[in-house]
């Protein structure tokens, strides 16, 4: 684990659009402060934004956020000179604390000898996947002359990830399990570690965990003693999400993000961010002060290195469509306003300099 200086880096205004392209397929129009049409990343960067968060997919079924979209999306960011950040999923779809897929094409397979392969055969082959899989989409992204300044290995990976191999707990807050699945997790985190820094070896390589106001040391302490490897820690947090999820106010929230990231920060000696951060679209006043009491609490802390809004650029009920055969509804924390398609009050706060 190299140590980052965070205090020395640039505050990172960010947001996840991974959405963007496929909006722009459905023929949404974003507009900025004055009303006007305006592509989506260049009216953001107009009010503050400097990162770009783009994750990747290995292989959905619609095409969208695997290699192909994401090369559409990074080289616009770029060429708006924003910082930019990739966020592997290791899966052919979202990978959060809910599901850790393995992507179908890396379970067909057989070793060259033809003899069926044990347990520890398929997790070494599926550690060369993450390997293969991250060089791939960084060497092509180093082909188009694009240098991401941060690379997220894994998404909301606190259960583990690429399940049930490096499954680290039956999804119980309170019941981690022993053995083989923590150990595989942090190998398959090693080795994206390892392939991101073969690319790019002054990359900063991000471990993302969900729920930045838990206690996170105890986390990140196994993961280290297991040989897992970071260089910042990146953290989700829905501050707003607590009072439905938990009864807890969404001050308290902000508060217990900010004592548990100096405590991460204290206990590692590495940077953290906010990977994540969404409020409740339909309540804009609340959300903006939810956005400026997190700015408050955050910006003083000398380890703290930013925060990206995900998928702000949502709003009027649009969806992916992946969403519609699950039945999902709409995504509703994003930040633009619905009437008229321009960014709300709460990320116009996020974005201040």
């Amino acid at each position: 684990m190299r140590i980052v200086p965070a205090a020395n880096a640039p505050y990172a205004y960010g947001a996840d659009i991974s959405w963007l392209t496929e909006q722009e397929r459905d023929s949404v129009i974003f507009r900025d402060l004055n009303g006007n049409a305006d592509e989506c990343m260049h009216l953001l960067q107009g009010i503050g934004m400097n990162s770009v968060r783009l994750r990747v997919w290995v292989n959905h079924e619609t095409g969208w956020c695997n290699l192909p979209d994401l090369l559409v999306k990074a080289r616009r960011a770029d060429s708006l000179g924003l910082r930019l950040m990739i966020d592997f999923h290791y899966s052919d779809f979202f990978a959060d604390p809910h599901r850790q897929d393995v992507p179908a094409q890396w379970l067909t397979w057989q070793p060259a000898d033809g003899v069926t392969p044990t347990y520890r055969d398929t997790i070494a082959h599926i550690a060369d996947c993450v390997r293969e899989h991250t060089l791939t989409v960084l060497q092509a992204l180093k082909a188009e002359g694009i240098t991401p300044e941060w690379v997220q290995v894994g998404n909301e990976t606190r259960f583990g990830t690429l399940w049930p191999y490096g499954r680290t707990t039956d999804n119980d807050y309170r019941d981690f399990r022993d053995g083989e699945g923590w150990r595989d997790y942090a190998l398959f985190t090693a080795v994206g570690y390892d392939a991101c820094h073969e690319v790019f070896p002054d990359v900063i390589v991000i471990n993302h965990i969900d729920n930045a106001y838990m206690d996170n040391v105890w986390f990140y302490q196994r993961l280290k003693q297991e040989g897992g490897k970071w260089d910042m820690i990146g953290l989700s947090h829905y501050p707003m999400m607590g009072e439905w999820s938990g009864g807890i106010p969404w001050q308290e929230m902000n508060e217990r993000a900010r004592r548990n990231i100096i405590a991460l920060h204290e206990a590692f000696g590495c940077p953290v961010m906010l990977s994540e951060i969404g409020t409740m679209e339909f309540d804009p006043a609340t959300s903006r002060q939810v956005i400026a009491d997190v700015r408050e609490k955050l910006d003083t802390i000398p380890c703290f290195s930013g925060i990206f809004y995900w998928e702000p650029q949502v709003f009027a009920g649009w969806r992916p469509q992946e969403y519609i055969p699950l039945g999902w509804g709409a995504y509703n924390m994003g930040a633009f306003t619905t009437e008229s398609g321009q960014p709300n009050a709460a990320l116009i706060t996020l974005f201040r300099h």
